[in-house]
């Protein structure tokens, strides 16, 4: 794919596309969520809208989600099987925890995959859309967290970052090229 960065880590190969996460076929796609799980804009609205009204009904159920944390789903109408709903922090300026909030999201939907013996996954930007995260300072956060998270989660063998658009797409491989 023309503009992919790839990089293996032990056995897992980690890339960053410019995709539409909604037409992945991987076992688990994450959904930028709010703290309703109950849909919203951005990739939250398109993977609400992509998997079909049992995915609000399923969200309704889990009674919400913290920020830092995530819940997982089915996938239903989604060519993915399942969908871990991660929720990110709201940008404040920096000052406020949100890396931590941010890292927090990415290991616990790592952890999830982990627990459902998922080998692959693919994340969005997370908070970088409505939320206002500047993606030059999201993505190393992401990406780190991720590649540390890793050896908890030995099932993995894929992590994809689907990002919408070049210039989010460029932040994500300049941040798996810097890693270590």
């Amino acid at each position: 794919m023309a503009g992919a960065e790839e990089r293996f880590i032990g056995p897992v190969r980690i890339a960053v596309i410019e995709a539409d996460i909604t037409k992945l076929a991987v076992d688990a796609i994450v959904n930028a969520a709010n703290t309703t799980l109950l849909g919203g804009g951005g990739v939250d609205g398109a993977i609400h809208r992509a998997a079909g009204p049992q995915l609000r009904e399923a969200c309704a159920r889990l009674g919400g989600c913290a920020t830092g944390d995530a819940k997982i789903t089915p996938g239903f109408a989604l060519p993915a099987k399942y969908v871990i709903h991660a929720v990110g922090p709201v940008w404040r300026g920096g000052g406020f925890g949100e890396a931590q909030l941010l890292r927090a999201c990415h290991v616990r939907a790592l952890e999830l995959a982990q627990a459902h013996g998922l080998a692959s996954v693919a994340f969005p930007a997370i908070s970088c859309g409505a939320y206002g995260y500047p993606v030059g300072e999201a993505a190393p956060v992401a990406v780190r967290a991720v590649i540390e998270t890793l050896p908890a989660a030995p099932a993995l063998r894929e992590v994809i970052f689907a990002c919408f658009g070049e210039d989010t797409r460029a932040a994500f491989a300049a941040a798996l090229r810097a890693v270590g």
